[in-house]
């Protein structure tokens, strides 16, 4: 059970295989199908020290079910919008009183 609300529905994308050039390709084999999730895409207005020129970053955050089998280097796929994401970084803050939703930190590839 989610305590998000979900807004799609993903798919896990796991696995690489090799080019005939030896290079690593990602491929786009599902380990799950079907998981609910709130995913958002937000966009910060960020400057440095050494380039104070404002820049305008987009990032995406999703929330699944704490038990889903998510890890980083993963993909997910919208499936509402077919947009494929990397995931960075998968946390989970604590709860005393109910398993948590697990948040994942996205890039979106396509």
């Amino acid at each position: 059970m989610m305590q998000a609300i979900a807004t799609t529905r993903i798919s896990i994308l796991r696995g690489t295989t090799t080019d005939g050039y030896g290079d690593e390709q990602d491929t786009d084999t599902p380990v799950a199908t079907n998981i609910p999730a709130a995913l958002t895409e937000q966009s910060r207005r960020v400057t440095t020290r050494d380039d104070p020129t404002p820049r305008i970053v987009r990032y995406a955050i999703a929330r699944v079910p704490a038990r889903t089998d998510v890890t980083d280097q993963d993909r997910i796929k919208d499936e509402r919008t077919g947009a494929i994401y990397s995931v960075d970084a998968v946390s989970s803050m604590a709860n005393p009183t109910a398993i948590a939703d697990l948040r994942l930190d996205l890039r979106r590839t396509t």
